[in-house]
């Protein structure tokens, strides 16, 4: 095997040692790392938490506790993103790469981060440590889309999720089931929900299905790290939403916010984003808060579960009319089945 080879093999692993921590890291981006001696992995590690160890610096723990720091020397570093180069909460883990002499640094995506961006490679070439970026790096780059999206722009990824019928509708007529998808499909929400900071709805959903909007029953393990996710109702009313609402009653009910008369939905977002730290957002809502945040640009991703059935009635997943400039794409969708549901999901591209 190659060293091109060997890289992409060693990438792959800690990208999926990275997907751990989607939904845990905001306002920092997920990361895996991984130290290789002699084809062998001698340490590896995932970013947890904000304010925890980072992936290089849980991966050389790990290599640590397992007797092989003696190895880093003459070992390779394979980390998702560019390490980081300034001290936050943490130190720079650029320290502790140049503290344990690595041979070899491999990285997939560089930083988007302007403190960092493109530092880690002029700070351990000069130690003279082999770097090489670009490994992986779409695979890398998919990872921190959310996070890139924070730096750039301030404001949270916000994924669109909707349920509808094969006609377009997202509910049924009062004497039939409140579900079109099946529990399956149910079960994902809560795994897509534990992917996320906070879940933005409106008052009418609110107030016809008083959803509870938590982390339940998903369809995979979740971190006990993860904290549910911050609940933003908006609405021109707040005395409209009942008293009694689980959102306002249950356990979690400090977790949720009511939001008035919102005039720009790009300032809501980076409002919750800046106070909230809420790097990405789920919006769970009717049709007419969704076809304004498509209208505004701000569904950055959708995911749309489709079940086998014609409603021909209720209320429609997209308020219809004509209200886009550019219509909305989905990049490189995935198709999932859920017993007899279909998902599609996919970034949202505009043009």
């Amino acid at each position: 095997m190659n060293t091109e080879d060997q890289d992409t093999r060693w990438m792959n692993m800690a990208v999926k040692l990275a997907e751990k921590g989607v939904g845990l890291t905001s306002p920092n981006p997920c990361v895996g790392a991984v130290i290789v001696h002699e084809n062998q992995v001698i340490g590896s590690g995932f970013h947890e938490k904000a304010g925890l160890p980072h992936a290089e610096r849980k991966a050389i723990a790990d290599g640590t506790a397992r007797g092989n720091a003696a190895l880093f020397a003459d070992s390779t570093l394979y980390v998702t993103l560019e390490p980081c180069s300034t001290t936050g909460k943490t130190p720079p883990c650029t320290e502790a790469i140049l503290e344990h002499h690595f041979k070899r640094v491999v990285y997939g995506s560089q930083d988007p981060n302007p403190r960092h961006r493109g530092a880690a490679a002029d700070i351990l070439g000069r130690a003279g440590i082999q770097v090489t970026r670009g490994i992986l790096e779409k695979e890398c780059d998919h990872l921190i889309r959310g996070f890139r999206l924070n730096m750039l722009e301030g404001r949270p990824w916000v994924i669109a999720k909707s349920a509808m019928s094969l006609d377009g509708r997202i509910s049924r007529s009062p004497e039939r089931s409140q579900w079109l998808t099946n529990e399956k499909s149910r079960s994902f929400v809560h795994t897509l929900r534990a992917e996320c900071d906070a879940i933005l709805t409106g008052g009418n959903t609110m107030r016809l299905d008083n959803p509870s909007l938590t982390i339940r029953k998903p369809d995979r393990p979740v971190s006990s790290l993860k904290e549910q996710p911050w609940r933003i109702i908006l609405t021109h009313n707040a005395a409209s939403i009942p008293a009694d609402s689980v959102c306002l009653t249950d356990e979690f009910r400090d977790r949720t916010l009511i939001v008035e008369n919102v005039s720009s939905y790009l300032e809501l977002l980076k409002n919750l984003y800046n106070e909230r730290k809420t790097g990405t957002v789920l919006l769970e809502a009717g049709g007419c808060l969704v076809r304004e945040f498509l209208k505004a640009g701000l569904v950055d991703e959708w995911v749309g579960f489709y079940a086998p059935i014609i409603t021909g009635g209720g209320a429609d997943g997209v308020t219809g009319g004509s209200f886009l400039e550019r219509e909305a794409f989905l990049e490189q969708p995935v198709v999932s089945i859920f017993g007899s549901d279909v998902c599609i999901r996919g970034d949202v591209s505009y043009r």
